[in-house]
């Protein structure tokens, strides 16, 4: 705890002036430092670190021979997003055969403009196959998924060019 010390002189034995009472204080700080620990242990283990932020997928279970076959989507409702390097992203509606491919990029002003465009036309009907070239980068598929889910695009697929899809590309 707290303590006083008394060391002072009287004053009067050599005639001199009398003082007051030098007092020395020396404070314990022991229940202080262990308070402090406490406070420090509480909050450390009361405090809740920054959760990841991940966004679920739900993956398809491998259909079984007796299930139904899924519903046929037309082409005027598909879209084709494909992935290639340097940020740039070509797309195009329909099939691969008819169809001629745009270039665009990642950007509100790119993707999402692209998104919200092909939903006024469409609607909720909406399919979009995501596709990615061996050059595309993780980071753009992110960019493109996190679109999706912006956009509130419920219907999405991520599948493997195919030879028609690869035409389309220059340099590829």
């Amino acid at each position: 705890m707290a303590e006083i010390a008394d060391s002072g002189s009287k004053g009067g034995k050599h005639g001199g002036k009398v003082r007051g009472k030098k007092h020395s204080t020396k404070i314990d700080m022991t229940p202080m430092v262990d308070l402090a620990f406490l406070l420090l242990t509480f909050f450390i283990m009361t405090t809740t670190f920054a959760k990841p932020k991940i966004m679920e997928i739900a993956m398809p279970k491998k259909p079984k021979p007796d299930d139904p076959k899924p519903p046929k989507v037309r082409a005027s409702e598909t879209l084709t997003l494909m992935m290639d390097t340097n940020n740039i992203l070509y797309w195009y509606m329909g099939t691969p055969d008819t169809a001629n491919a745009y270039k665009t990029n990642y950007a509100p002003g790119g993707l999402r403009k692209l998104i919200n465009s092909k939903q006024a036309i469409v609607g909720k009907k909406l399919v979009v196959l995501i596709k990615a070239t061996e050059r595309a980068k993780y980071k753009n598929f992110v960019d493109v998924l996190d679109e999706m889910n912006i956009n509130n695009v419920t219907k999405y697929a991520v599948t493997e060019m195919d030879a028609l899809d690869k035409k389309k590309i220059p340099d590829l």
